[in-house]
């Protein structure tokens, strides 16, 4: 083991941060705020810090969602949802905002509730953090690969580099995101991981249906996939791979397991109507052949749909372009409903979300006290962000459990050192 008298004052700290992104540098910055003189270093394998926070909402950074009441707010959390109950009494979208605001940073509200800076610029709020740590005396190194993280008899961590470089601290804060090599040192440290596996992706999806429509969307889409007891609504988006949208993500997010099992491969079932049965779109199509049928089918596009979908789904169904509604059977309307409320498509794999990989998995929730986000197992030894089993759909709520968890950590660090 290791003593402390091998250490320079230089390389002891009262906290080190393993992982240079949000719930890492929200815990620091907290330490610092509370405890002014901390020595605190945050560790960061990458060549920058907060590259999530850079990529995410497609450079404009969703910073949270406004969602201000905690029952509420859990709900868009298929992983954690019991455990962040009470955090987020503690510190909730309300209070990112005003964090933000106190260090100079506006946030507004988009139509669906996710938030972002009013600069539409992801780096006013890596510039935020950054310069919140340097107020904090945070200390920042990056391109450092932690090799190894041991508990010694004093309580305090020893936290080694690739390449032998030690550092001595009385607190550690685990925040390196979804990271194996960090699992697997948790779990040699005697921590339960939960296996990872992806979470809010889009599907992969070849079909006739819908090739040559990217960038194509319905508003009001249901979907359901059959034999899991999944399904899920909203906006759903065609692209070149297949499908996408609040809508496929959600569902991608609350199926993460269940379609892990499947290998991705699967039929989905997409309701293009969004709010209308099988038996009411028939009604609704029997009545257009009553009432408009000299009309053609291929130009009357119904439900709201796009008018490139509809040319699709009717051919799909055997309506051609000379087709008036008067000449369709009672077969052909049913067939037409089908593509309509129940349009079976084969899904063949999936796709990253933009750059925004994120996991379902990680240390096993009852191992942790979310009263300060501290280890059961190893006293002082601190947990937020990804490294822990939760997740949450898309919509700026990921970030708002990496600040909440920061936050909450933050105190609990500082309790702890006094």
């Amino acid at each position: 083991m290791a003593s402390t008298g091998k250490f320079s004052e230089e390389k002891k700290y009262d906290l080190i941060v393993v992982g240079g992104g949000a719930a890492g540098f929200f815990t620091a910055i907290r330490v610092g705020e509370l405890r002014p003189g901390s020595r605190i270093l945050i560790l960061e394998k990458g060549g920058k810090v907060l590259q999530k926070v850079r990529i995410s909402g497609g450079g404009r950074c969703n910073v949270t969602h406004a969602c201000f009441e905690p029952k509420e707010l859990v709900k868009n959390y298929p992983r954690g949802s019991r455990e962040l109950l009470g955090p987020f009494h503690r510190f909730q979208p309300g209070d990112t905002i005003a964090w933000f605001e106190n260090h100079g940073v506006e946030l507004k509200i988009e139509p669906d509730g996710r938030m972002f800076p009013v600069t539409n610029d992801s780096a006013t709020i890596v510039e935020c953090l950054t310069q919140a740590a340097r107020w904090a005396g945070v200390q920042v190194r990056t391109s450092c690969n932690v090799e190894q993280l041991q508990k010694e008899p004093d309580g305090t961590f020893t936290v080694t580099l690739t390449g032998g470089e030690s550092f001595r601290s009385k607190t550690v804060m685990m925040a390196p995101g979804s990271s194996p090599r960090m699992w697997q040192l948790l779990r040699e440290m005697g921590h339960s991981i939960v296996e990872p596996v992806p979470s809010l992706f889009t599907f992969n999806c070849r079909d006739a249906r819908i090739a040559e429509l990217p960038g194509v969307s319905v508003e009001k889409a249901a979907l359901r996939i059959p034999g899991t007891g999944l399904s899920e609504s909203g906006p759903l988006l065609i692209t070149h791979w297949g499908l996408s949208g609040p809508a496929v993500l959600k569902l991608s997010a609350w199926g993460a397991r269940k379609l892990h099992a499947l290998n991705y491969r699967f039929d989905l079932l997409v309701n293009w109507t969004g709010v209308y049965n099988t038996e009411e779109v028939k009604e609704e199509l029997a009545s257009l052949r009553n009432g408009k049928g000299s009309r053609k089918v291929l130009q009357s596009p119904r439900f709201g749909l796009p008018s490139r979908l509809w040319r699709k789904l009717c051919p799909a169904a055997g309506i051609d372009e000379k087709k008036n509604w008067a000449d369709l059977s009672k077969a052909q309307l049913n067939v037409l409903a089908s593509q309509l409320s129940e349009c079976r498509l084969p899904v063949t794999g999936k796709s990253t979300f933009k750059e925004e990989f994120v996991t379902a998995g990680g240390v096993a929730l009852h191992e942790v006290d979310f009263r300060r986000f501290e280890s059961k197992r190893i006293p002082g030894l601190f947990l937020a962000g990804e490294v822990l089993d939760i997740d949450a759909i898309t919509g700026g709520f990921n970030f708002q459990a990496a600040w909440t968890g920061g936050w909450v950590a933050g105190e609990g660090v500082v309790k702890y050192l006094e």
